[in-house]
């Protein structure tokens, strides 16, 4: 089911299942997706990496992730555009702007455990029901339902990364960091850059990434850039010279280096062992 406008507004609600399953790769500029898996298991791999969901978790994407392979029973996927809801125009509203999507960590997956099942369920019958209104109020309760989904999926996801224990304060500024990686990784590589940003010392970043996570503030820098790094040697065709510099490296030195000493390998030895993978 797809509600679509004039105004390029988008949003697909779908029931997968092995036959329809391909739809998952149909994504277009700006789309977000999550997919609620409702079956025994799903596999699915992004970015080469291998994800297991057990039933009731949820998996949360952007249109730069990239999915090569998934194997499901049944799920639901909701997938939206920006100009449907613009996640970071409306953060005030959900919160879910450097959590859900546009984070600088792994790829976001929570676990709907059976108390709260029913609230996703509601959301869902609702997001069916309206599909088939087609009057002026139809835009407006599907991003209720959109802004509901999401607001429950922020709650879990807090909760789980321990976001409860802090001040609103405090998790916006690790909201707003991870948001501000994932927009200037590829040029500025320092946490000072970002601390200058949200008008805090490193120091007090360091001390509030702390308090949720074994992760400093320098380590989600790193690994966004080996995500992209990845993302180029895997997927283009791209030198590693090219890569680098695209990545703020002004020379292959010492982005090999960088490369080596977060994956064991050089980027040379990454391309060549995923090219014998695929062969």
């Amino acid at each position: 089911m797809v509600f679509e406008n004039n105004s390029k507004e988008r949003l697909s609600v779908i029931e997968l299942n092995k036959i329809n399953s391909d739809t998952v790769f149909d994504i277009h500029e700006t789309d977000m997706t999550f997919i609620w898996n409702t079956g025994s298991r799903m596999n699915i791999t992004i970015d080469k990496i291998s994800y297991q969901l057990s039933k009731n978790q949820i998996v949360f994407l952007t249109e730069f992730h990239k999915i090569d392979t998934i194997d499901l029973e049944t799920a639901r996927m909701v997938r939206f555009n920006q100009p449907f809801y613009c996640v970071v125009n409306h953060d005030n509203e959900v919160g879910s702007k450097g959590m859900l999507f546009f984070g600088a960590s792994a790829v976001p997956v929570i676990s709907v455990d059976d108390s709260a099942v029913k609230d996703f369920e509601f959301s869902w019958n609702i997001f069916c029901s309206e599909m088939q209104q087609k009057d002026t109020l139809q835009k407006d309760m599907l991003q209720s339902m959109l802004k509901r989904m999401l607001i429950l999926s922020v709650r879990i996801l807090k909760k789980s990364n321990n976001f409860d224990k802090l001040e609103k304060s405090q998790s916006d500024i690790i909201r707003e960091f991870n948001y501000l990686v994932e927009g200037h990784f590829s040029k500025h590589h320092d946490v000072a850059f970002y601390a200058s940003k949200l008008n805090k010392s490193p120091k007090t970043l360091s001390n509030l990434f702390s308090l949720v996570s074994d992760r400093a503030p320098l380590n989600i820098i790193h690994d966004r850039i080996m995500i992209h790094a990845k993302r180029q040697i895997n997927y283009t065709n791209l030198s590693i010279k090219e890569i680098a510099y695209q990545l703020g490296y002004e020379d292959i030195q010492t982005f090999s280096r960088f490369f080596k000493n977060k994956e064991g390998i050089s980027p040379v030895q990454y391309r060549e062992k995923f090219s014998m993978l695929q062969n």
